[in-house]
């Protein structure tokens, strides 16, 4: 593993071929979390460490102490000691199904105000059949605070279109954007054609990419907080100012209590993706029991049983 300065990332990207992995220094890193909250209230001093030195990875990192389905694309990243702890798979392009919506909430943070009001148009009409949704029709308003959530925590297409629609000139002109940012911050072998991840062509990404862009994320406090919040409540208006209320919990099982991770290992929160063609995925970040912390990504786990043990798996060879 070799640490490098982000401004050369897409260089060095390029010349993983012939990149010699070594160890990295490491650098501070705290989150305050209480099991008993809502959410984790994080510090913006955590900000630099997300914003500074990134890992790369040229080849699988694997010494057979995890068993990982051969079809899995995974990886786990010390984000202090900025290590490579494993990878399997992790340059493969993959359909990222739901894991799109990071790079969405990425670039809604960057170009939008978070109190700015969003209006549905026909863009938000999902017809895709079983089609996560939270409803959205004609009309309606929120703000982008408001999609945000609904996007990360119950990651709900139409709040994707929602956001993609209002920032940025249009849907086609945000996912330009995407594209555009996820060359900046070095993820060079992704490709978005929409704001949600519903299976569509020419839209992939690799495990690698993804942990860029959920590490890029992680610079926003907003993001921090929403991805650590097992539920979410709100109300939002109709074109005839009606309201609709709003309850929902995160999709992801550790946060819900459905699963468990290692003992001496705090999940923070993160973002899953299911479809056919993309399986099951889920990008984590975690700390152990000193406070250090980790990005755990599987994508195209066969089931979600399988998704969840290989991850807990992942997260034991933090401490192992």
């Amino acid at each position: 593993m070799k640490c490098i300065n982000k401004r050369l990332i897409t260089f060095v990207t390029a010349l993983l071929s012939i990149v010699s992995l070594s160890a990295c220094g490491s650098s501070s890193y705290a989150i305050p979390y209480s099991p008993d909250s809502v959410y984790t209230s994080i510090s913006s001093d955590m900000v630099d460490t997300f914003a500074s030195d990134l890992c790369v990875v040229g080849s699988d990192i694997t010494d057979g102490s995890i068993s990982m389905s051969k079809n899995s694309c995974a990886g786990l990243f010390d984000l202090n000691k900025r290590e490579t702890l494993f990878a399997l798979n992790v340059n493969e392009q993959v359909d990222p199904a739901s894991l799109t919506k990071i790079m969405t909430a990425l670039v809604a943070l960057k170009y939008g105000s978070l109190d700015q009001i969003l209006t549905a148009t026909e863009a938000v009409n999902i017809n895709e059949a079983g089609a996560q949704l939270i409803g959205l029709k004609e009309g309606d308003t929120m703000t982008l605070d408001q999609a945000l959530h609904i996007l990360l925590i119950y990651s709900a297409n139409d709040a994707g279109m929602l956001i993609a629609d209002n920032i940025g000139g249009g849907v086609d002109a945000f996912v330009e954007l995407m594209n555009e940012e996820a060359k900046e911050i070095g993820a060079t072998k992704c490709h978005f054609t929409n704001p949600h991840g519903l299976t569509a062509d020419d839209h992939y990404v690799t495990a690698y990419d993804m942990y860029l862009i959920f590490n890029a994320a992680m610079q926003y406090d907003e993001f921090q907080e929403i991805i650590n919040m097992s539920t979410y409540s709100t109300v939002y208006s109709r074109a005839d100012a009606s309201t609709v209320e709003v309850n929902i919990k995160s999709t992801n099982g550790y946060l819900r209590g459905d699963r468990s991770a290692p003992s001496t290992i705090t999940v923070i929160g993160g973002k899953t993706g299911t479809t056919n063609a993309a399986g099951h995925c889920l990008i984590l970040l975690a700390k152990d029991s000193s406070g250090n912390p980790y990005i755990a990504v599987i994508m195209r786990a066969e089931d979600g049983d399988t998704l969840y043990s290989e991850m807990t798996a992942l997260l034991e060879k933090i401490t192992s």
